[in-house]
């Protein structure tokens, strides 16, 4: 459902976020620089210890606030969120970009951002959007 453009759309709408290459040129996106969202293409491990699950298509990572945010989103949806070996003990999850709606890639790279994000710059931010 989603796409990089939807992604790209939403993270222009993210005070101070910039794009560039991370990781052997996949695309990487930056809060006053760290790291929040990136493409992640799987790697032959991870297609090994996926095995028949691991997705074909496009992957997001988004990093998280915590470990139970990453477990709840993993038990909530796992045909959109997973995760690998890679990234035990990391709070940060992968996703099945063309299995997750706009709104709720919206809200995952919102709350990634600002975990991310300088305190005040994020206060900010929510003031600015709250109706």
């Amino acid at each position: 459902m989603a796409t990089w453009d939807d992604v790209r759309r939403i993270v222009r709408t993210l005070p101070q976020t910039t794009e560039r290459p991370s990781y052997g040129g996949a695309a990487a996106w930056r809060v006053k620089d760290k790291l929040y969202a990136w493409e992640r293409p799987l790697r032959r491990a991870d297609m090994e210890a996926l095995g028949d699950r691991a997705p074909d298509g496009p992957v997001l990572a988004a990093k998280l606030a915590d470990l139970g945010v990453k477990e709840a989103l993993l038990s909530d949806d796992p045909e959109v969120y997973f995760t690998t070996p890679h990234f035990d003990g990391y709070a940060a999850v992968l996703v099945r970009l063309e299995r997750i709606a706009a709104p709720e890639l919206e809200e995952l790279l919102v709350e990634a951002w600002l975990h991310r994000a300088p305190k005040r710059l994020a206060e900010e931010y929510l003031q600015n959007a709250r109706p």
